[in-house]
C-alpha cells in the first residue's frame, strides 16, 4: 500500500523519506514488508508527507481512490 501511495504522488523513496523524516532504507523496508509495524509517530509522518489519513497508511481503506 505504501509503495502504491508513494507512486501515486510521483515521489521517490528518497523524497518520501525526507518529507517524513525517516531514512530511505526504512521506506524500502516498509515497502518490501521487512518492517511491518511502524510506530504511531512514523505512521503520522508518512500520512502527512503523502497527504492522506493515517487510516489509508494503515491499509484500513485498501480501495481508496488513487487521488487520496
Amino acid at each position: 500500500m505504501l509503495e502504491k501511495l508513494r507512486l501515486t504522488k510521483n515521489m521517490s523513496q528518497q523524497q518520501l523519506a525526507e518529507a517524513a523524516g525517516v531514512t530511505q532504507g526504512y521506506i524500502s523496508a516498509l515497502e518490501r514488508g521487512v518492517k511491518k509495524n511502524p510506530g504511531q509517530v512514523v505512521v503520522k509522518k508518512l500520512a502527512n508527507a503523502l497527504n492522506v489519513s493515517t487510516d489509508v497508511i494503515l491499509g484500513l481503506f485498501p480501495d481508496a481512490p488513487s487521488e487520496v
